[in-house]
């Protein structure tokens, strides 16, 4: 009888280990949700307004926050529009590096000059963990500011 228990308790905890590993999954935005989330903010900049948009992307909690993805926006000399850390916007940083010295944000500018989108590489913070990790940033120009959501890898 208590062998019959424990299988069923170490079943029901193994069945719960898989239930919960889609979950963590989803805890990470994915390279096709970063790029739809570009695309959200661009069609609301289309229809209301580069500053409307902006203003509303940097409502906390908004629609252009959704677990670890968040869309930020530049002008093209580097100035920070919009940011889920508040502290970030208004603040000139074109000459902003990453832990490694690279200088992403010059970067930025250059890849949507030369490209009009791309993928780029960096690291950043996590909101998520605190922590610094690689990320992959999409970046679309639209009209004279760059539009970006980026995913942890």
């Amino acid at each position: 009888m208590l062998t019959r228990f424990v299988k069923l308790w170490m079943a029901g905890l193994f069945t719960l280990g898989l239930m919960s590993f889609p979950a963590q999954a989803a805890e990470h935005g994915s390279a096709n949700e970063a790029k739809a989330m570009v695309q959200k903010a661009i069609d609301a900049m289309k229809k209301h307004g580069v500053e409307a948009t902006v203003a509303e992307i940097n409502k906390r909690d908004g629609q252009y926050q959704d677990r670890d993805l968040y869309v930020v926006v530049y002008d093209m000399n580097g100035k920070n529009l919009a940011h889920l850390n508040p502290k970030m916007v208004g603040k000139e940083m074109f000459d902003l590096t990453d832990v490694d010295g690279k200088f992403f944000i010059r970067e930025r500018i250059e890849l949507v000059k030369a490209k009009g989108k791309a993928w780029q590489d960096y690291k950043f913070v996590n909101p998520t963990t605190k922590q610094i990790e690689p990320k992959s940033m999409y970046v679309e120009k639209f009209e004279n500011v760059i539009v970006g959501c980026g995913i942890y890898k």
